[in-house]
């Protein structure tokens, strides 16, 4: 059984855990600056709590999970116990701005690296993983890392040059989806919905609209002419939202993302 390990297990982190226990597959070592957090996750897996030189001697996919103002630190600390293995392990970085060369650059060494960037809707099966390797990641490392987030969603590997706009729509993409559920649930609230009706009706259809231009294939503009029926409600809401610039302040909402990201 392969062990995969993970330093720092905040809540994307945790998230990805919570995908790759689901195979009911593999091994876990936690470390986290926090030990009770580490502990949450390792009553979930039957995983081992250790600190961050344990995970980095042990595990054969080490997952980096700490802030990219941290790296620095960690890799000076566990640097070290890298180099005295003589078994193969892979790096894997779902630090936000952190290249691949970055992490070998602190690493010390040519080690196996692949870039993640997950995002929290991982956790339920229903996420989307970014990812890229560097040239010393063979077929059996990318193949381990795709079995253990084979319950985590759409795993997509991509361009590393493209990663940070890739992180702009499916990395922040939930908080601004979040934030279109909530608005459409405050407006059916000030129609006389109760709010927790409204929360589920505004997810709910949120949820089965995403699903159909996924399942029909369609253009979204397709799909949004098909509701709006000749002098309808739904054109006239469409009017307002154009009236308020919506699409353009959402695309300006993943531009400004983007270029945060770089």
């Amino acid at each position: 059984m392969k062990t995969l390990g993970f330093i720092g297990t905040g809540n994307m982190a945790g998230a990805l855990i919570e995908a790759a226990a689901k195979s009911g597959e593999f091994a876990f070592l936690l470390s986290n600056r926090h030990p009770e957090k580490a502990e949450k996750y390792a009553a979930l897996t039957g995983g081992t709590v250790t600190g961050n030189k344990g995970v980095a001697s042990l595990a054969d996919m080490i997952f980096l999970g700490v802030k990219p103002s941290g790296i620095a630190e960690l890799m000076t600390e566990i640097s070290p116990v890298l180099a005295e293995r003589k078994t193969p392990f892979v790096l894997v970085s779902m630090l936000g701005g952190t290249k691949l060369e970055d992490i070998t650059g602190l690493a010390g060494a040519e080690y196996p690296v692949i870039r993640i960037m997950p995002n929290t809707p991982v956790a339920i099966g229903e996420g989307v993983i970014l990812y890229d390797c560097n040239g010393a990641v063979n077929k059996e490392d990318e193949e381990l890392f795709l079995a253990s987030m084979s319950h985590a969603g759409l795993v997509t590997k991509m361009s590393e040059k493209l990663i940070p706009a890739g992180t702009a729509l499916t990395g922040c993409g939930p908080a601004f989806v979040d934030l279109f559920i909530e608005a459409m649930a405050d407006g059916a609230v000030a129609c006389g919905i109760p709010r927790d009706m409204a929360t589920e009706l505004a997810a709910k259809m949120t949820a089965g609209s995403a699903a159909l231009v996924l399942a029909s294939g369609k253009n979204p503009e397709i799909l949004k002419n098909e509701v709006c029926s000749p002098g309808g409600s739904t054109i006239q809401g469409v009017r307002v939202l154009e009236e308020k610039a919506f699409r353009g302040a959402v695309m300006d909402a993943v531009i400004t993302a983007y270029e945060k990201n770089l």
